[in-house]
């Protein structure tokens, strides 16, 4: 695939995961997935949101591709793209999508680098950012063992720490810290509901003195066709907006 709009990749990603699936099977799917991150959010620890063919399509097709709008918008309106970034690292990166739209918005050269625990998030990142012509690399590992955040580099974590049991999350908050005041970027970008993120407070405060800004977003954006067709389907429908809440430090 070589996508150069949003339309296009979400075109390429049909392709993909309809080949061996219908429409209705990636719908009903979706809304099991749905089910597990608004009511079932434990079982998302234990490796349930992935463990199906049609889940997994679900994913690519749909948060995939929320996700990367969501990014998208938010590296936008935070100027983000303008920074002289070197690497992305993208932890928790599932297919890669969030760390792609960061990366396609950058106005320098940039490479891509993913951590994921998922075997097949990794192969779709790669994947991602084979078809969207992006220099980086997908590897499956611990973020929390892996080498990131140095000087001059972004750090994104896109909708993964809320997945995180709290010791974890709170060792990862520690390395975030220290990655901060070497002169790191930082995006965590959230669901926007605190219900999910209860930490995130705590965060902000912790990673004040890198100039942490904590901000809630609500987007009103042209979606691709099908996207909007399958949103609706579902019974999520995103087309009067979409929201998310976000973290980011900055270098000065």
């Amino acid at each position: 695939m070589t996508p150069r709009s949003l339309e296009q990749l979400y075109t390429a990603l049909e392709e993909r995961h309809l080949e061996k699936m219908t429409f209705q099977e990636v719908r009903r799917a979706l809304q099991a997935l749905s089910s597990l991150y608004v009511q079932r959010r434990g079982r998302l620890q234990r490796g349930h949101g992935l463990d199906t063919a049609g889940k997994r399509a679900a994913f690519a097709l749909f948060y995939g591709t929320l996700h990367f709008i969501q990014v998208r918008e938010v590296v936008r309106e935070l100027g983000l793209d303008q920074l002289p970034i070197s690497t992305i690292f993208d932890l928790g990166c599932g297919t890669g999508t969030s760390g792609a739209a960061w990366a396609r918005e950058c106005t320098s050269a940039v490479s891509l680098k993913g951590f994921d625990q998922n075997a097949w998030a990794i192969a779709e990142a790669r994947w991602v950012y084979q078809g969207l012509g992006l220099k980086g690399e997908a590897v499956q590992g611990d973020l929390l063992r892996a080498k990131w955040g140095q000087p001059g580099t972004g750090v994104l974590l896109a909708f993964s720490a809320n997945e995180l049991e709290p010791g974890p999350r709170q060792r990862l908050l520690t390395r975030l810290i220290r990655a901060a005041g070497n002169g790191a970027t930082l995006l965590i970008i959230e669901p926007i509901s605190r219900k999910v993120t209860p930490w995130l407070e705590e965060w902000s405060e912790k990673l004040s003195p890198s100039g942490a800004q904590l901000r809630d977003w609500r987007f009103s954006v042209e979606l691709p066709d099908r996207f909007a067709l399958l949103d609706k389907a579902a019974g999520l429908d995103h087309r009067s907006e979409i929201t998310c809440r976000t973290l980011c430090c900055r270098p000065d």
